[in-house]
């Protein structure tokens, strides 16, 4: 099964438990996760983005400072904006979230329903799809040296002809060498795939 198809059932499952919708941010690093879903009301998200929500949310605070699972609910959480109740007013009136992995690549999910708490079966369901989500995402630890020449050539402003002639190697063999490159990076585009080996520091 590859990686895509992989994400798409864990996705849909994770749909299944979430009625109201979810939110994941994959290896969060430097404030930016290296991959982002977002399942919620398209009207809350964009009420969440216009207000700039994701400065003031107790559950990206949380999922900062700690691992595991908690339901919004929590009498321990603060909520000094009231972005529970906000929430509440688009139909995420129950949720939790799940944090895991290192600070340096954290991962943190919350999902939503209107109807009820989430059980403790759910959120372990829930927490169990998101470690999966979590390691299949993982950012590789090396690249080639053949798949580094090949995206320092595209990046440095070659075609795929002339750096196929600098590395003098056939361009069939250089594009094998760059979708090899983007497979290993879970890259869309080869410019994806050079900006993830530069922010990955592997080139």
């Amino acid at each position: 099964m590859s990686v895509k198809l992989g994400m798409d059932v864990e996705l849909h499952q994770l749909s299944l438990l979430a009625p109201a919708g979810y939110s994941i941010g994959l290896h969060i690093r430097f404030t930016a996760p290296l991959f982002m879903f977002q399942a919620y009301d398209q009207a809350w998200l964009d009420h969440y983005t216009e207000n700039g929500y994701v400065l003031r949310d107790p559950m990206v605070a949380w999922g900062f400072s700690t691992t595991g699972t908690i339901r919004w609910s929590d009498p321990s959480l603060p909520d000094p904006f009231g972005l529970f109740k906000k929430a509440a007013a688009y139909g995420l009136t129950y949720g939790a979230t799940v944090a895991c992995g290192p600070i340096k690549s954290r991962t943190i999910a919350s999902f939503a329903r209107s109807d009820r708490e989430f059980s403790d079966a759910e959120i372990a369901a829930v927490a169990a799809i998101v470690q999966r989500l979590h390691d299949a995402t993982e950012p590789p630890e090396e690249l080639t040296k053949a798949q580094i020449e090949a995206l320092k050539c595209i990046a440095g402003g070659d075609r795929i002809a002339a750096a196929a002639a600098k590395l003098g190697i056939s361009e069939s063999a250089l594009k094998a060498r760059i979708t090899s490159a983007r497979i290993r990076l879970m890259a869309r585009t080869t410019a994806e795939a050079i900006q993830r080996a530069k922010d990955y520091r592997l080139m």
